[in-house]
C-alpha cells in the first residue's frame, strides 16, 4: 500500500485547516506538487531535511500545504530568503517554488545572481505565462500577441526564455518540462534535487481561468493537449530541420555542467581565513614568549 501514488503524496501534506486548497479547477499546480513529492519520496529525503521557500503567486501557495520546513515570503524575494537559509544551514535541501512573474519580474535580480553564484538551490518555476492570482496581467513570459488584462490588444513585448536566461546567468543545471508530462517532470525533479549547484526547472503549466479564457482556450484539457502537442524532447527537436522547429518548445535537460558551488567556496574562504588568523595568533604568542625570555635573561 505504501507505494500507491496517492499515499506517497499524503505522507508529506499538512492535514489540517489548510485544505481545501485555493487553486482553481484545472490548474496545474496540484499536478506539479504531486510530481515533486513523488521525487522527494523516491530519493528518500527526510521531511526535516527539506526547506521549501516561495514568494507570492498561485504556485507560491505550495509550501503552505507540505509538512517540511517552510517559508511563504514576500513577492519576488523567495530566492533571497532561500539563500539565507542555505548559508545558515547548508546541510538542508532548499527548494524554491516560484512563478514566472515572481521570479523574472520583481524577483529577476535575485534569480540571475543565484544562478551567477551557482548557489546550491533547486528552483522550480511554474510558468503559466500570466499573473493568474492578481487579475491576469501580462508577465515577462506572456508570448507576443497573447491577451491579458494589461494587453487587451495582444502583448507586444518580447517574452523571456527562462531556461536560456538561467543558463546564460550561470546555473549549472537547467531543464524544462510540462504539467502534462508527469513522469518526465518527476524524473527531472529527482536529478535537479541531486545536483550540486543552482538547479533551475521550468514547468509549463496551464491557467484556464485567466490565461485560457482571455486566449480562447479555457478548457484545462485543451491546454494540456497543447503542452503535449507543442513541445518536443530535446533529442527529437534537434533532429528537426530548422523550418519545422518554429512554434515548438524544447523539453528535457537543456544544460548540465559541473562548476564550483557558492556555499563550498564560501566555506573554503572561511576556513582559510580562520587558519591564517590562528597562524598569526600562534606566531604572536611565540614572539611574546621569546621576548619575555630575552627580557628575563637581561635582568639576570
Amino acid at each position: 500500500m505504501k507505494n500507491i501514488p496517492q499515499k506517497v503524496i499524503h505522507r508529506y501534506l499538512r492535514h489540517d485547516k489548510k485544505f481545501p486548497h485555493v487553486w482553481c479547477a484545472g490548474c496545474g499546480n496540484g499536478i506539479i506538487l504531486g510530481d515533486l513529492l513523488r521525487a522527494i519520496y523516491n530519493l528518500g529525503l527526510e521531511k526535516d531535511d527539506i526547506a521549501m521557500v516561495s514568494g507570492i503567486g498561485c504556485s507560491s501557495r505550495m509550501p503552505v500545504y507540505v509538512d517540511f520546513n517552510t517559508l511563504h515570503t514576500t513577492h519576488g524575494r523567495a530566492i533571497a530568503f532561500a539563500t539565507g537559509i542555505k548559508m545558515a544551514k547548508p546541510e538542508l535541501k532548499v527548494i524554491v517554488i516560484t512563478g514566472d512573474g515572481d521570479v523574472s519580474a520583481i524577483g529577476g535580480n535575485h534569480f540571475i545572481h543565484a544562478a551567477r553564484r551557482n548557489i546550491n538551490l533547486t528552483i522550480i518555476i511554474v510558468n503559466n505565462n500570466i499573473y493568474g492570482m492578481t487579475g491576469g496581467q501580462c508577465s515577462p513570459t506572456t508570448p507576443i500577441g497573447k491577451f491579458a488584462t494589461t494587453a487587451p490588444y495582444g502583448s507586444i513585448e518580447p517574452n523571456f526564455d527562462l531556461c536560456e536566461l538561467a543558463k546564460c546567468a550561470g546555473a549549472s543545471f537547467v531543464a524544462r518540462t510540462t504539467a502534462f508530462h508527469t513522469t518526465e517532470a518527476r524524473q527531472i525533479f529527482e536529478k535537479a534535487l541531486q545536483k550540486k549547484g543552482c538547479s533551475v526547472v521550468e514547468v509549463i503549466s496551464q491557467c484556464p481561468v485567466s490565461y485560457g479564457k482571455m486566449n480562447n482556450i479555457s478548457s484545462a484539457v485543451k491546454m494540456l493537449e497543447l503542452q503535449r502537442d507543442n513541445t518536443l524532447p530535446i533529442a527529437a527537436y534537434e533532429k528537426l530541420p530548422e523550418e519545422k522547429r518554429a512554434g515548438k518548445i524544447v523539453r528535457g535537460i537543456l544544460h548540465d555542467v559541473e562548476k564550483p558551488e557558492f556555499i563550498d567556496q564560501y566555506q573554503k574562504l572561511v576556513d582559510s581565513l580562520s587558519l591564517q588568523k590562528q597562524e598569526k595568533f600562534d606566531e604572536s604568542k611565540k614572539e611574546n614568549k621569546s621576548s619575555k625570555s630575552e627580557e628575563s635573561k637581561s635582568q639576570e
